[in-house]
């Protein structure tokens, strides 16, 4: 029995369901039928849209169950109160698909762009972001972002076929400055696209310039900074390293996580409808600056979130990437990075070839292998290849009883 033999002649009206989507979408909003896919599937699907099909992809994908013990700030706490980043991009779908609602957009290509925005980050988020790319600079002359990353390991490590718009949406959900009026810079091919996603190894500012080709790419961008600006400070209280007096209160925005999203959220819609771009009132927009800047001071530069990342991270970093770069020079089948990386099921078919495995580039497999680890994981690792040496001791915890 073929696939439409199961729907007894009720194509018609599976299409009109998914026709009536696209037909409701504002004039600026990304339409199902202009999704570009550089494979097309060879059946049709009568179920989904194309970006519901990138949103199960990116669902399914060997590397996303890896968010739920990711850092986003903290990750020296054993609280499960403190969010990791399978919280974050759930916040950022959830933020971006009300404001996307509002505005009239494509929901599912906003969903599949949230979903799919961080599954290249790195263990021990940003400052292990830092770090590896001085690393990966320092051997291959190339710089590391997680945003590039996503895309790399959602197109080439894992294959996942994915839309032009949605790699695009993730390519750009970086440099989350905040704005005035914020247009899309649309793009229209894979070539484009190809040639942006290689000047970003190379140029270190070239992704500050990015923007992403679609309207819906622009709201997970800003949902993005606001997912995770007022989550911070809440996680911060958690974490005891201060009370949530020392903030200030914004006029406009509060300084509650609920006040701040709620309050952006409504200004961006307030601004944006009807409109081919988003935009955000001048005041408003200087109150979030005040707020990131306060972040950096109380937070993100403070020696206790900052110290343990330079000390004990940073080091050990270095010496898991040259002892994983040795084992693939010489082969060494016995660790990790052959057992666990080249080895998976799913992720070692990027790098195998009827010859078992096709070594191309060591510098590439073992930034694929270290940017695939959770904190956890990074932490074992360490442990098992270097167990005499003295920072495996310095990692401390705190525990949920302090």
């Amino acid at each position: 029995m073929g696939y439409f033999d199961f729907f007894n002649g009720q194509r018609e009206y599976l299409d009109s369901i998914l026709n009536e989507k696209d037909n409701r979408l504002s004039e600026y909003a990304t339409h199902n039928f202009n999704a570009i896919r550089k494979t097309k599937y060879k059946k049709e699907d009568l179920l989904r849209t194309e970006f519901e099909i990138d949103i199960d992809k990116i669902l399914h994908n060997a590397l996303y169950n890896r968010y739920v013990d990711k850092t986003q700030v903290f990750s020296f706490y054993k609280n499960d109160d403190i969010t990791r980043r399978a919280l974050h991009v759930q916040l950022v779908a959830r933020i971006s698909k009300i404001i996307g609602q509002a505005l009239n957009l494509n929901l599912d290509l906003i969903e599949a762009i949230a979903l799919g925005h961080d599954i290249g980050h790195t263990p021990f988020g940003h400052k292990g972001e830092s770090f590896l790319s001085d690393i990966y600079c320092e051997h291959k002359g190339k710089i590391f972002n997680h945003n590039v990353h996503s895309v790399r390991n959602l197109m080439f490590v894992t294959n996942s076929n994915l839309t032009l718009q949605t790699y695009d949406g993730i390519l750009c959900h970086c440099g989350e400055k905040a704005f005035h009026e914020y247009r899309p810079n649309k793009i229209n091919t894979f070539d484009e696209f190809m040639e942006m996603f290689e000047k970003c190894y190379m140029e270190k500012e070239y992704i500050n310039t990015l923007r992403p080709s679609t309207l819906e790419g622009c709201v997970v961008r800003i949902s993005d900074m606001i997912a995770y600006i007022g989550k911070d400070r809440q996680d911060a209280s958690k974490a005891n390293l201060c009370n949530m007096n020392k903030f200030d209160k914004n006029e406009l925005l509060g300084k509650t996580n609920t006040s701040i999203i709620n309050n952006l959220i409504i200004n961006i819609v307030r601004n944006s409808i009807g409109k081919p771009y988003l935009k955000i009132d001048e005041e408003v927009y200087c109150e979030l600056e005040k707020i990131k800047d306060e972040n950096y001071e109380i937070i993100y530069n403070c020696k206790t979130v900052t110290e343990p990342y330079y000390n004990i991270i940073k080091p050990m970093m270095k010496k898991i990437y040259e002892k994983m770069r040795k084992d693939l020079i010489k082969k060494n089948y016995d660790s990790p990075i052959f057992k666990h990386h080249l080895n998976h099921k799913i992720l070692g078919n990027c790098y195998r070839n009827s010859q078992r495995y096709i070594i191309t580039d060591e510098d590439d497999i073992v930034v694929d292998y270290i940017a695939s680890m959770t904190d956890d994981y990074f932490i074992d690792l360490f442990k098992i290849e270097f167990p005499d040496d003295s920072l495996s001791n310095e990692v401390e915890y705190v525990s949920y009883f302090e």
